[in-house]
């Protein structure tokens, strides 16, 4: 079986992805739209896609497409993804899966109604480190998991400022100002896409911005927002807690590695930084670095990515490592570029095997709602100085 794809956005994150579903055998044709139409053209030209739409509407309209993969800015998914599985479409999003409590209620009764598949694009599903912390608890490793940290440290000035100005115009400023705690799910999905729990409080606390340069300033901020650094923590379902960092500001080569992870039980535990990857137990320390560590596909230099900032690049760039197991993807996908710690030909592969097999992809609507709901209370928590407040769940998944 193969059905035909419509991209939704054409920024500097989606053409990794057009190739990739367009190289899979799953996919028949992939086309795109872009509110700036000479951005569809040329990612359909580039690419060789099939073709573009004038807009999102006509897209949805047509006959032709079966699924969307939305790529827009973070903000806009939730009402995005919910127009296209109103429209009969399957829906593959980038993160964040929403940005309120009831955008999310939304999506999943929209998925229930429907029938049809949702996922959500978190590349910590298949970060290294939450590979091999998930292979361990499944074996009982870890003895009883009871604390994990989940950080994504990833500095403006290295390529966000870039980022925001491709993407918000002249207005960047404004969104460039997005709460930290509204994107959580590099930090949280890797911490529970390991760890069988969900959260069920959080108390977080946010610092105040002191750059000056009108970004996370409230009066320039489209979200009245002046944060740039917050931390939360989480209590976790069963008993336990987890800790997530999420820091725009902050000496740290996030060039290097954006997400890292820890995770401690009574039995052992496992550590990783920038560079270094730690497996730890009552006997002694094993280095686990190489088995973490993904080999490149590209070149930071390949004349693809000369439009994306030079400290970005690492994130299209990069290759399988040695703990993913990669038998059960296409072949066709070997010797494409990767990206995102080597996640990226997983993510594609997990949607199109969904909603071709009429089966649950691995980041579902409700696995998505509980990566993205604690951080969307974390948020109001700050807001409100670290009180303490409860998430609400909406279960697990339904059983076929």
């Amino acid at each position: 079986m193969t059905f035909s794809l419509g991209i939704v956005g054409a920024g500097q994150f989606s053409g990794s992805f057009a190739k990739l579903f367009l190289a899979h055998p799953g996919v028949s044709d992939v086309y795109v739209t872009d509110l700036l139409p000479e951005r569809a053209e040329q990612l359909a030209a580039v690419e060789g896609l099939s073709g573009t739409f004038p807009s999102y509407q006509a897209m949805l309209e047509s006959q032709q497409i079966d699924a969307v993969a939305i790529f827009t800015q973070r903000w806009t998914h939730g009402p995005l993804v919910l127009q296209g599985l109103n429209a009969g479409k399957h829906v593959y999003s980038a993160v964040p899966m929403a940005i309120t409590t009831e955008e999310i209620a939304a999506i999943i009764e929209a998925v229930k109604a429907t029938g049809l598949t949702y996922m959500m694009g978190e590349t910590s599903q298949y970060n290294p480190a939450t590979v091999h912390a998930r292979n361990q608890i499944a074996e009982g490793a870890f003895g009883r998991i009871f604390y994990a940290e989940g950080d994504y440290v990833h500095d403006m000035d290295l390529g966000f400022y870039e980022a925001y100005q491709y993407s918000g115009g002249e207005n960047w400023k404004a969104t460039a100002s997005y709460p930290p705690l509204l994107y959580p799910t590099h930090a949280v999905g890797g911490v529970l896409g390991a760890w069988q729990t969900h959260a069920v409080s959080v108390s977080a606390i946010g610092v105040v911005d002191e750059r000056g340069d009108g970004v996370f300033d409230k009066s320039v901020s489209q979200f009245g927002n002046d944060v740039s650094n917050a931390t939360a923590l989480f209590e976790v379902a069963g008993g336990g807690s987890f800790r997530t960092n999420e820091f725009r500001r902050v000496g740290y080569p996030s060039h290097i590695r954006e997400s890292r992870f820890r995770f401690f039980g009574t039995e052992a535990s496992m550590e990783q930084l920038a560079t270094v990857a730690f497996w730890q137990d009552k006997n002694g320390v094993k280095d686990i670095s190489e088995l973490l560590e993904p080999k490149p596909t590209m070149s930071p230099d390949d004349p693809s990515l000369q439009h994306i900032a030079p400290e970005l690049r690492a994130a299209f760039t990069s290759g399988s490592a040695p703990v993913h197991d990669r038998s059960r993807l296409p072949r066709s996908l070997d010797d494409l570029p990767n990206g995102h710690e080597g996640s990226h030909h997983f993510l594609v592969d997990d949607f199109v095997t969904a909603v071709n097999t009429r089966t649950l992809p691995s980041v579902n609507a409700w696995v998505a709602a509980r990566y993205t709901l604690p951080g969307i209370i974390a948020h109001e928590s700050a807001r409100q100085g670290g009180a303490r407040l409860e998430i609400p769940d909406f279960g697990d998944a339904p059983q076929a």
